[in-house]
């Protein structure tokens, strides 16, 4: 059974940063392609990163290029998401997500319960 776990947000300043963590169980990471999503209220869930597991090949989302950095532990199976300089554009639910192939829609096979970000002053 894939469980994945997400922790991390919370509430930041405009220009501060936080690092989300995603905790998977049941899988083997190195098999899977990972992303993360976010969804604000009212709008459509969009990806944010994503890496891709035959090389690692990582996505980026334009408008968090250079402030986001996805990245693994594969011994640990944790998935990170370090995001700095956060806008408050940037406030939505952040979901991980794992699939045993490589796309930028919402469309992974398991998906984290959720962690809130939220950006204010």
């Amino acid at each position: 059974q894939v469980q994945l776990v997400e922790s991390g947000g919370g509430l930041v300043q405009p220009g501060g940063s936080l690092r989300l963590s995603c905790v998977a169980s049941g899988v083997f990471l190195p098999h899977y392609s990972m992303g993360w999503f976010r969804q604000a209220p009212g709008k459509e869930r969009e990806v944010i990163s994503c890496i891709r597991s035959t090389d690692g090949g990582t996505y980026y989302r334009d408008s968090v290029k250079g402030r986001f950095t996805i990245s693994k532990d594969n011994w640990k199976t944790i998935i990170f998401l370090q995001m700095n300089n956060l806008k408050p554009d940037d406030t939505a639910a952040y979901f991980c997500a794992v699939n045993p192939g490589f796309s930028r829609k919402p469309e992974y096979a398991y998906w984290g319960q959720g962690t809130q970000v939220t950006v204010s002053s």
